[in-house]
């Protein structure tokens, strides 16, 4: 199965077809940028004549407090570096939301950086999100992920906990399957628990152990012969050892550098409630290369293979916050996947910048059985606005085969 960033299960079913829910989004994303735009200028010249010597205000400055640290300062001032003055550097928000699948609701975010030795200034942050989804069609999901950086900066551990249950749209288990059955509906209620810890034994290169716990259950679902004879929840446990070489500068959004990373994961039979044991091996291969001023190249190659007759709660979901953008989650699933996808990555102004990628992918039951007939495009664009010192808020627009929508996230899509 492809890892799944908090923001999938949060935001996975943002998928809109309808034109007036396109144009409706397109109007908030607006004003909400008009917003932001009209803040980071007036923050910025303020700053500006702040700072100037000599000025009026620079003289009045100071005979004034410093106004009173708050919610909206660090809201507005939130892409200023405070690592090393605060324990936590913490920006929310909370708003209403809409989606197809969940109808009215609500939903927020919370970001930080925080350094467990803030004399070392050559560490990179750690980082935190936490995200909540409620809506009046009993859709809940509350996730928290991040990165923490131990001291003497030689391991890290990248953790991911994630409740859900929500409505979604269902065509099958298989390529094939998703490509001829008609959509029908269930409800899925998941839990899932990951940590991966690596220690690195030379420059950039780390070995490590990951925990991968998964309960999944679907209930009320239209067609029970769609699961092929499957139970309707299972219980997984995985134990896996990886190698990586990590020359990023920051893991939520790289500028420079390259990540190359190979695991093994092993699901006991005693561990689980599929009657089986289970394996997995997980490739992926980025890289990222400043071409021009505020421009960044970076390339992305991703494959996961896995065990033949994989129970459908483990199955490969072609679509998601990070790679194939705009492709609905579970509209093709099978054993198996493969995606590349390359994306221009450019700072326009302030704290906003664009992307623009391209890329392909797909799922398959076995590699014997690979089709490149069933290969599926994929490109699209994004906004960028910087909530936290380098790290972004992301709206991006995918295209696929016969589909497209938003995807929205918190750190760059890889």
């Amino acid at each position: 199965m492809q890892p799944v960033s908090a923001w999938d299960i949060v935001l996975e079913n943002n998928i809109i077809n309808s034109e007036k829910m396109k144009y409706t989004v397109f109007k908030n994303i607006s004003a909400l940028v008009c917003f932001i735009l009209l803040l980071d200028f007036n923050s910025y010249a303020q700053q500006s004549t702040a700072e100037k010597p000599g000025s009026l205000v620079a003289d009045s400055l100071q005979s004034v407090k410093v106004p009173k640290d708050n919610y909206w300062r660090r809201l507005i001032y939130g892409h200023i570096d405070r690592t090393f003055e605060k324990k936590l550097d913490l920006s929310f928000v909370v708003a209403p939301s809409y989606t197809r699948e969940a109808s009215f609701g609500i939903g927020g975010m919370a970001t930080g950086l925080y350094r467990l030795d803030r004399t070392d200034s050559l560490m990179m942050p750690s980082n935190i999100t936490l995200t909540f989804n409620a809506s009046v069609k009993g859709f809940y999901a509350l996730a928290v992920e991040g990165n923490n950086n131990f001291k003497g900066n030689k391991s890290r551990l990248s953790y991911q906990v994630a409740f859900a249950n929500k409505n979604l749209d269902f065509w099958g288990i298989t390529f094939d399957d998703c490509d001829e059955n008609p959509v029908i509906s269930y409800q899925r209620q998941t839990v899932k628990i990951y940590g991966n810890y690596q220690y690195e034994l030379l420059r950039h290169f780390y070995a490590g152990a990951t925990l991968d716990f998964l309960y999944t259950s679907a209930s009320k679902i239209d067609d029970i012969t769609y699961l092929k004879d499957q139970k309707d929840s299972y219980v997984t446990t995985g134990l896996g050892l990886s190698i990586q070489y990590d020359s990023r500068n920051f893991i939520p959004n790289p500028k420079r550098g390259m990540y190359i990373f190979l695991r093994q994961t092993i699901y006991p039979e005693i561990f689980g409630t599929v009657n089986k044991a289970l394996w997995r091996t997980t490739f992926i291969a980025d890289f990222y290369q400043p071409i021009w001023k505020g421009g960044i190249f970076a390339l992305d190659l991703y494959g996961q293979v896995s065990s033949k007759n994989l129970p459908w709660a483990l199955r490969e979901e072609l679509g998601a916050h990070n790679r194939m953008r705009g492709y609905y989650v579970g509209r093709y699933i099978d054993n198996n996947i493969v995606s590349a996808q390359m994306e221009l990555r450019q700072h326009i102004v302030g704290r906003f910048g664009c992307a623009a990628w391209v890329g392909a992918g797909t799922v398959f039951p076995a590699f014997k059985e690979f089709d490149f007939k069933n290969v599926l495009p994929n490109y699209g664009l994004g906004l960028r606005v910087e909530v936290k010192k380098n790290v972004n808020a992301r709206i991006d627009f995918g295209f696929g085969k016969e589909t497209s929508g938003f995807v929205i996230g918190i750190s760059e899509a890889f």
